[in-house]
């Protein structure tokens, strides 16, 4: 029973054991210096679990009785974790180096933070999701904070760690509720008790409770407040890492619980998701149009784009999550090129992160300019960029759940949002002649932002079967 157990936990044993054997490893030799290689020993093993993961056959497979569930829905989220954690690794490299903050550690923690994202997605109990959720948490604490000569990074590790910690009270809280009025922490024991018309009060109050803390995760609003400083503090690399993979394992979590758990009583909080996603959207669109940093603004955006993402799972159909799937992976896809065009950019070889030093950018590099041209669209959602798609399949999964205010109020919200995305694009085109930023020439970041916009293009016309793929994850969350 225990072998079978450990075979389908695989992966996550195979990364943890890595990650503590890299560190016995980095402390005993060379510390510091070993850091290069174990970024890409680090992305090279994230890279071979995802493909392994991906390559395993159709079926559930549960352990631990029930507490760890390895199901379709698992493994599409896990293989997206693994390649956006192995690619933000790999184009951070050169950044964290030039300015001396390599450390062994880096590595070590973004791995150990992916093994509880991987725990996330797969949790099928109550105690085994707090526990996927506080070691991804604690790691991503630390690397909020990875730059200590940084005032802004010591600020943004301690704001995460203290607002991370209330949001952990939340859900400790919710989940005491829901195993109080349940009598289980099993999800499938509480989706027996928690049916539409038999939701006790208590239970309902645990469900917020959960929801809450959950919101936290993605940044919803108004769960959002840590998001601008955090993305702002912390290293650019580390700000791209929060913006990609976290947001996927979070979403993934959301939509086990809610399904799993609760998804006898869609009802109940159908209208609770709703009202997160119209808050996130209106405030992502509005609050970024004053945003100078870059940064600060990709943190609305962030805030923005997971109010899109919750209308999928708002509408509570099979077909929903298939489009917030899809969504997701659309949304990281967009964020690694754009986090690339920001890693590049620099003077006297120092990071640039005001938008007003893009002024006639595209006179000095057209190349680059017209990549980060259809990222920004994509990311506005304007059409036929990949992003408008995106944003139509969750709003057609609204549609067909009856949801359309929440769809017209997404659409006014897209609008608003378009602002900031294109002020960015007028800068590098028709901006004054003062524009002064540089980029750094790296080819490994040139190949992710032309990547990432080539995709945005040649996706219309083949999605890689991430449509396909997103789907048959959905259906096995779904029943």
């Amino acid at each position: 029973m225990i072998q079978a157990d450990l075979s389908v936990i695989l992966p996550e044993i195979i990364l943890a054991l890595f990650a503590m054997g890299a560190l016995l490893g980095a402390v005993y030799t060379t510390k510091d210096k070993l850091a290069p290689t174990l970024v890409w020993a680090t992305a090279g093993l994230m890279i071979a679990l995802a493909i392994y993961i991906a390559s395993q056959p159709a079926g559930t497979n549960i352990a631990f009785n029930g507490m760890f569930v390895d199901d379709g829905f698992a493994r599409f989220a896990k293989a997206a974790i693994l390649v956006a954690a192995a690619i933000v690794l790999m184009i951070g490299q050169e950044y964290m180096a030039r300015r001396d903050m390599l450390r062994f550690e880096y590595p070590i923690l973004i791995a150990l933070s992916a093994v509880g994202m991987m725990m996330m997605v797969s949790a099928g109990d109550l105690m085994a999701l707090y526990m996927g959720l506080e070691l991804q948490s604690l790691a991503l604490y630390v690397v909020a904070a990875l730059r200590r000569d940084s005032a802004k990074s010591t600020e943004a590790g301690l704001k995460y760690f203290v607002l991370g910690a209330l949001s952990s009270g939340l859900l400790l809280y919710g989940a005491s509720l829901v195993y109080g009025f349940a009598g289980t922490t099993k999800f499938a024991g509480i989706i027996t008790v928690a049916e539409h018309g038999h939701v006790t009060i208590g239970l309902l109050f645990g469900l917020v409770f959960l929801i809450s803390g959950l919101a936290f995760k993605v940044s919803a609003a108004p769960f959002h407040m840590w998001t601008p400083d955090v993305y702002e503090g912390a290293p650019t690399p580390v700000t791209a890492f929060f913006a990609t993979a976290p947001k996927v394992a979070a979403m993934g979590l959301f939509a086990r619980v809610l399904f799993d758990a609760f998804g006898g009583a869609i009802a109940d909080w159908q209208q609770v998701i709703a009202v997160l996603s119209v808050l996130s959207m209106f405030l992502g669109a509005i609050a970024a149009i004053g945003q100078r940093d870059i940064k600060r603004l990709m943190a609305y955006s962030s805030i923005a784009h997971m109010g899109y993402a919750l209308i999928g799972l708002a509408a509570g159909t099979e077909q929903g999550i298939a489009a917030m799937l899809t969504y997701m992976v659309i949304y990281v896809t967009m964020n690694v090129g754009t986090f690339a065009f920001i890693l590049m950019l620099e003077k006297d070889g120092k990071p640039v992160t005001d938008i007003s030093a893009l002024n006639q950018f595209a006179s000095r590099a057209p190349g680059k300019a017209l990549a980060v041209l259809i990222l920004l669209f994509s990311l506005a959602g304007v059409p036929p960029m990949l992003g408008f798609f995106a944003k139509f399949g969750v709003w057609q999964a609204g549609i067909e759940a009856e949801l359309t205010t929440l769809v017209i109020a997404s659409a006014i919200a897209s609008v608003i949002g378009a602002f900031y995305y294109l002020r960015i694009v007028f800068f590098m085109y028709f901006g004054e002649e003062n524009g002064e930023v540089e980029t750094n020439g790296s080819p490994i970041l040139s190949v992710a932002l032309t990547v990432s916009a080539a995709l945005m293009l040649v996706g219309l016309v083949y999605q890689f079967g991430i449509d396909s793929a997103a789907a048959s994850a959905a259906a096995t969350l779904v029943k």
